[in-house]
């Protein structure tokens, strides 16, 4: 016990231990650099969030030294089926991890050494400068720091009182959908994972993912419809009617199916911040700026934000004296991030244009991806074929023909 108004002293003070905070968190501590991490929640509560890493994402985890523990919470799809029009056109390598991201950031957490104490209080105050920083938290005590890592999301009560502003580029930009499908009359799918096209541009669909969690199959849907849209209303009222006039020819892959009522709907609003090159603070994930589900790089650039930040810039800030805004200003700088960031929200802006756009240069790109997506299925199918031993080769040598 220690009396209200007690001050901590530390390098890094981490404000919030979602994904991103608590990735910070357990690779700062791993690398021995003195942290603390503030969040008022002991466990992560259920969020519908991302609900699955691909490869690329997986690669990213391996830098932070995370992975393996992480991966082996979570359920490999070992292979992936492409469809369109109920026409089934490629069957690829599996290289995506279902995990929900209440498990996934309580994972992470659990990998978060002793050394890096988690504060269950919220942070109230915050206040910079160009050596040590001073963060306010709800009990009434205080942390000092040399720099702090704000990774509170969407929160936007600190970022007020520090002058930061949001810009947003896209209101309602996608709509995520997430619930739990099973098959009826039969105790699994044909397929380990599913990823499904829309049919008619009208539908404002963008895809529909199958994939699985364990011992369920989770679905992920995104699409483009404002948020007072009677459709989401069906979509939550009568789900396995709205998805089947959604997608006419998905019941010829997926067979009778069931979903479970409790339907997840997530809006996201793409925004960008300003004013965030302060000395001693840095904004990690969607704390600087959103991405979209749909394009799937949410995680991505969280991550990507973490593990340049953690393996590059701070143990470089904290080599020499002072946190200054030229310091700052090396990771908003680093081309790996910015690439990184410009990629994602350019991704978000394409696949909506290739979701809706009726024009003929968006008509020849959806044809050329989908003939793209047949011919290397194609090609996959017959290089299995020819890799698959020949019946007479199989057979013992006393019952081949002519011997």
């Amino acid at each position: 016990m220690h009396a209200a108004g007690a001050m901590q002293e530390t390098d890094v003070a981490i404000i919030g231990a979602g994904l991103a905070g608590s990735v910070a968190a357990a690779m700062l501590g791993k690398a021995g650099i003195d942290a603390v991490i503030v969040d008022p929640r002991p466990v992560y509560p259920p969020d519908f969030r991302c609900e699955k890493l691909d490869g690329v994402q997986v690669a990213i985890l391996r830098k932070t030294g995370l992975a393996d523990d992480v991966l082996r919470a979570a359920t490999h799809d070992r292979e992936c089926w492409v469809a369109r029009f109920g026409h089934l056109v490629e069957k690829r390598p599996g290289d995506q991890h279902g995990i929900f991201y209440g498990p996934l950031v309580n994972t992470v957490r659990g990998l978060i050494p002793p050394s890096v104490p988690m504060i269950h209080a919220k942070a109230t105050a915050i206040e910079t400068g160009n050596d040590r920083q001073t963060v306010t938290l709800s009990t009434g005590d205080k942390i000092s720091a040399r720099l702090i890592v704000l990774a509170n999301g969407l929160n936007l009560g600190l970022g007020h009182s520090l002058g930061l502003t949001r810009e947003v580029l896209s209101e309602s930009h996608s709509i995520s959908i997430g619930f739990d499908i099973k098959p009826v009359g039969r105790n699994a799918f044909e397929f380990p994972a599913l990823t499904y096209y829309p049919e008619r541009i009208a539908d404002r669909a963008a895809v529909l993912t199958l994939f699985p969690i364990g011992a369920t199959m989770r679905a992920n849907l995104f699409v483009y419809r404002d948020m007072h849209d009677l459709w989401l209303r069906a979509m939550r009222e009568k789900p396995e009617a709205t998805l089947n006039a959604l997608m006419p020819g998905l019941q010829k892959l997926m067979g009778a199916f069931e979903i479970d009522r409790s339907v997840k709907f997530r809006p996201v609003d793409l925004y960008a911040t300003h004013g965030h090159r302060q000395a001693g603070l840095v904004l990690v994930g969607d704390a600087f700026s959103t991405s979209c589900p749909a394009a799937g790089t949410g995680a991505r650039k969280a991550l990507n934000d973490v593990e340049r930040l953690c393996n590059i810039h701070i143990p470089r800030w904290l080599a020499t004296r002072g946190m200054s805004v030229d310091k700052i200003a090396n990771f908003y700088d680093d081309p790996v991030k910015r690439a990184c960031d410009n990629a994602s929200l350019a991704k978000a802006f394409d696949l909506r244009s290739f979701s809706l756009d009726g024009g003929m240069p968006w008509q020849a790109r959806r044809r050329l991806k989908f003939i793209g997506q047949y011919a290397v299925g194609t090609l996959r199918q017959a290089r299995r074929q020819m890799s698959k031993p020949k019946d007479h080769q199989s057979l013992p040598a006393a019952t081949r023909v002519g011997t």
